[in-house]
């Protein structure tokens, strides 16, 4: 049966991507026109298209799961806002409940992915569409041999925040980098229990770059008390509870009038100040687990 559960889901969400992705597609060809009106308007359509392909995914998930929600810290969150959100980052799955849950709370969420990514079918021109901001991360050995590429990610994050300034914007970032894994957590020595170490340099320069108008900071911790899933556990409905909890915080002006890049200084007390944010979700998380163990 729950094979069964995760074929049906999986093709629902498939069928709805393709639905939305179809009329998304023409808005984007649109959006080629050199008009300034024109492309504005079809940002505005084409969030809309994505915000209604989330509430699509939403509305499968209660018809094929059955996934007790625990969210706190939703209250007084504004859609004409620009926002800063950090996550602990374990799955897949993480990014389809920050999706549910800030889908028309709070602007649309917009990921900084990996260059490969666009050749995803239909979601990649979904993406490229959307301004999704696509990093090409070089090996240090890479840059070694080519010194002419370094600096061009900080480069594709500078134009994309000069995007973002022009509307209400919520810029996602999964500030360990990568997904966490024991053996990942392992292999860097990590200070926390439940994270890998937090990489400073994104996200400060995301900050120094949109530093005028990015005052508030959405700090989100995932917990999935049965084990971390994957979409097809998710699918399948091996995926019972999951917590959620977001604390609101206001981003010191230190910290968004900063040079990271040139001032070591300011780079020590900055990676201090978000290893403290860390370190506060290392013990959330632990609180948590908790729940389970006490029930």
């Amino acid at each position: 049966m729950a094979t069964l559960r995760g074929i049906l889901t999986l093709t629902l969400i498939v069928l709805n991507l393709v639905f939305w992705a179809t009329p998304l597609y023409i808005v984007a060809l649109a959006k080629l026109l050199p008009s300034p009106r024109t492309r504005a308007r079809c940002d505005q359509a084409l969030v809309w298209l994505a915000s209604r392909w989330i509430s699509g995914n939403q509305l499968i998930f209660r018809l094929t799961q059955n996934i007790d929600w625990d969210i706190d810290g939703l209250e007084g969150l504004a859609r004409d806002e620009w926002y800063l959100v950090i996550c602990n980052h374990q799955s897949w799955v993480d990014i389809l409940v920050l999706q549910g849950v800030f889908n028309g709370r709070i602007p649309f969420l917009k990921f900084f992915l990996k260059k490969q990514l666009i050749k995803v079918p239909v979601l990649g021109l979904a993406w490229w569409a959307l301004d999704f901001p696509f990093m090409q991360r070089h090996s240090r050995e890479y840059l070694q041999k080519h010194p002419e590429a370094k600096g061009q990610d900080l480069e594709a994050t500078r134009r994309a925040c000069e995007h973002f300034s022009q509307h209400p914007t919520s810029v996602m970032n999964f500030v360990e980098g990568t997904r966490f894994t024991p053996e990942k957590h392992a292999a860097s020595a990590s200070p926390y229990r439940h994270l890998l170490k937090p990489r400073a340099g994104g996200t400060a320069f995301v900050l120094g770059a949109m530093g005028d108008i990015l005052h508030r900071m959405l700090d989100v911790t995932i917990v999935y008390p049965g084990g971390t899933p994957s979409l097809w556990d998710l699918c399948c409905g091996r995926l019972h509870t999951v917590r959620v909890r977001v604390m609101q915080r206001d981003i010191p002006a230190w910290v968004r009038q900063g040079d990271y890049q040139g001032d070591p200084e300011f780079r020590v007390r900055f990676q201090a100040w978000l290893g403290q944010l860390w370190q506060q979700k290392d013990a959330q998380i632990d609180a948590l687990r908790a729940i389970e163990s006490r029930a």
